[in-house]
């Protein structure tokens, strides 16, 4: 599984979603790719798997199809952890 997280860095989610990330890898030991939807790859990436609000988690299949989806609100950790 692969867990990616979608936000802006300038948004007042920041916060939130930084402290979740750094959270998760200190108390699971796994990683949350980040991913800005600014970018040009973001933006290919937010149209492919339709995310349209920040902030998004995904936990993706090795083969890139979503099993779960967390949309504005986040996830807890342990929940969360059952994906990566």
């Amino acid at each position: 599984m692969r867990l990616v997280m979608v936000y802006r860095e300038q948004s007042e989610a920041r916060l939130a979603v930084e402290t979740f990330i750094r959270d998760f890898e200190t108390q699971t030991g796994g990683e949350i790719e980040v991913i800005d939807p600014d970018t040009r790859a973001g933006a290919g990436f937010c149209e492919t798997y339709d995310v349209t609000s920040y902030p998004t988690l995904l936990a993706l299949t090795p083969e890139g199809t979503p099993t779960m989806v967390w949309r504005h609100t986040l996830p807890t950790i342990m929940d969360a952890s059952a994906y990566k």
